[in-house]
């Protein structure tokens, strides 16, 4: 999903086919994890908007350095059931309707989905007890857990995980992230628009705790991907309109319920009737803003618990004795890239695309950012995920070919080329250099500007500019959510409309294999025809990092971003 900026003083081995648990061990995911072990995986970068999109949850953080001396506590007895959280503003809290990361924080403690990602990226029993893929992995039946119920203690059925689904792709409004189910039977047809009628996806609900789901290909990989939240319940009063918040009054699935809101918190409170038992912190207040003041000094006062940090206060931060020990690199599955419009304008030619692409010294580019703050992509999907390609599939550095590319496509030395449009949210020294080495390289001079990021994801989704920059984390642990999902002929996601039936074909090759391996060489194959016919240049793959207060267990993430505050507790508590 896609990875807001967060800017200024308030910016904070999955086999193809996952294995049906062989207990539903209730009590797992509801429970806090402990003091997070350590990683050595790579992260997610902190909140980028032209390089927005993004966004898979944590493999384990880890506190660096081992503690001089014990960091900032809470001893206070009224705080002891109580976290505070820099959340940042939603723009949506429907499933069915948001496209961002900041948003998914809040999606995913009020509702609830059929299976979740633990720190480990394994594929754990939610809202489903089990689940078994047959009919050669186009058929996936969930069994739900008994006596599920609603916040407000009406019952929660597999018909209700139906009508979720179906909201999804709400003719004229589908979800931007409905393409992540486009192999469930009849998703295609919806999102092309050959049908209208949400009743022909293929899920049903033969009986209160069966959900049945028929795939055209790919069934292994759905376990995984419903762990993300576009695919959490809601209550069967939640019709086609968005679901706003409403505080006191709203029916949830999650592990909280809204209490209040105002501009500067929302304060959520744990539900009694979620499926794990009611949360050990029973209050957590998301701050959407610090007005101004500087994350790491509220956190020093101990305004709030939990805190995303830029990189470059992570910097000093892991040499200072008192804020040391609370310092955690967070896991990241997330990819910054730079895309091309190539259904209409000059970069609907191949050798336009190649062109640019050679002109621009992406190493150098990456080589820009803090390593602090992301590492350089070798493809699409970013580091530590399980299956990523092996391989470096970035476009070479080679200003002679990219003049005679150039040439080739009628524009020698960028004679007639119509004017470029690049936009973006703000990507500082990486995007100037872009715009510099194009002139340089091939005196090509581009319209450069900046958006809002809730502008911006608008602007991608109606008219994209001839080139823009994206992040994506990951929506679920697999490489689909970076190569199908962002680039297949037809996909919500797919911001450049770019199709390649051999693309399409590698892809779909790759989901629906049995053998990792053969998973394995699609999805390489994949990435390699994503170098050769540059839709997108993957740059950099993020890092994020946090605060957490001392004697908070819990507060691992697991590389999609999203902190799940069910597992929360405090020591002691």
């Amino acid at each position: 999903m896609v990875e807001p900026e967060l800017t200024g003083p308030d910016a904070p081995a999955t086999p193809p086919a996952p294995p049906s648990p062989a207990s539903p061990d209730a009590a797992w995911w509801g429970q806090p994890t402990g003091a997070p072990p350590a990683s050595g995986s790579r992260w997610r970068r902190a909140l980028v908007a032209v390089v927005a999109l993004v966004a898979a949850v944590a493999l384990v953080a880890h506190l660096l350095p081992p503690p001089l001396e014990s960091g900032p506590d809470r001893t206070s007895a009224a705080s002891a059931g109580t976290v505070t959280v820099l959340a940042g503003s939603p723009t949506s809290i429907d499933p069915a309707r948001h496209n961002d990361l900041g948003s998914a924080q809040y999606v995913s403690q009020l509702y609830e989905t059929l299976t979740a990602v633990d720190p480990g990226l394994n594929i754990r029993p939610a809202l489903a007890a089990s689940w078994q893929v047959s009919g050669n992995g186009t058929r996936v039946t969930f069994t739900l857990r008994p006596n599920l119920e609603f916040s407000d203690g009406s019952p929660l059925t597999a018909s209700d995980v139906v009508h979720s689904w179906r909201r999804l792709f709400t003719p004229g409004s589908p979800s931007p992230l409905a393409s992540l189910i486009g192999d469930v039977e009849g998703a295609r047809e919806l999102l092309s628009g050959q049908s209208t009628d949400p009743s022909t996806l293929g899920v049903s609900a033969p009986d209160a705790t069966t959900v049945v789901v028929d795939m055209v290909q790919g069934g292994g990989n759905l376990p995984a991907i419903v762990s993300s939240a576009p695919f959490a319940v809601v209550p069967p009063s939640a019709g086609d309109a968005e679901i706003m918040p409403a505080p006191g009054a709203m029916v949830t699935s999650g592990a909280y319920t809204l209490a209040s809101a105002s501009a500067d918190t929302w304060t959520l409170q744990a539900n009694p009737h979620y499926w794990a038992g009611t949360p050990a912190v029973g209050t957590v207040k998301m701050l959407l803003t610090l007005n101004g003041q500087s994350p790491v000094d509220e956190f020093s006062a101990g305004a709030m618990d939990v805190t995303p940090i830029s990189f470059t206060d992570a910097g000093w931060l892991a040499y200072d004795r008192q804020l040391g020990p609370s310092l955690r690199e967070d896991p990241s599955l997330s990819v910054t890239y730079y895309g091309f419009e190539t259904r209409t304008g000059p970069f609907a030619d191949v050798r336009v695309r190649q062109a640019f692409a050679a002109a621009i010294d992406w190493r150098r580019l990456a080589a820009l950012e803090d390593p602090l703050n992301s590492v350089p992509a070798t493809g699409m999907v970013p580091a530590g995920m399980p299956g990523q390609p092996t391989g470096d599939f970035v476009p070479a550095f080679d200003v002679a070919k990219a003049k005679s590319l150039l040439a080739q496509a009628g524009y020698p030395d960028g004679q007639g080329l119509p004017t470029i449009t690049f936009i973006g949210g703000g990507g500082g020294d990486s995007d100037a250099a872009i715009v510099a080495m194009l002139k340089a390289n091939l005196g090509v001079t581009v319209q450069y500007q900046t958006m809002d990021f809730n502008a911006y994801q608008q602007r991608l989704a109606t008219n994209p500019p001839d080139i823009w920059s994206l992040s994506w984390v990951a929506d679920y642990p697999g490489p689909n959510d970076f190569l199908g999902v962002l680039l297949g002929s037809g996909s919500t996601a797919n911001q450049g409309g770019w199709s390649n039936a051999a693309f399409d074909a590698a892809v779909a090759q790759g989901s629906s294999a049995a053998d990792p391996a053969a998973a394995l060489a699609a999805y390489t194959q994949a990435e390699q025809i994503v170098a050769d016919q540059v839709p997108v240049v993957p740059v950099s793959y993020g890092r994020s990092w946090s605060l957490v207060r001392a004697g908070l267990l819990g507060a691992a993430q697991n590389g999609t971003g999203i902190l799940r505050l069910a597992g929360l507790q405090w020591s002691g508590q």
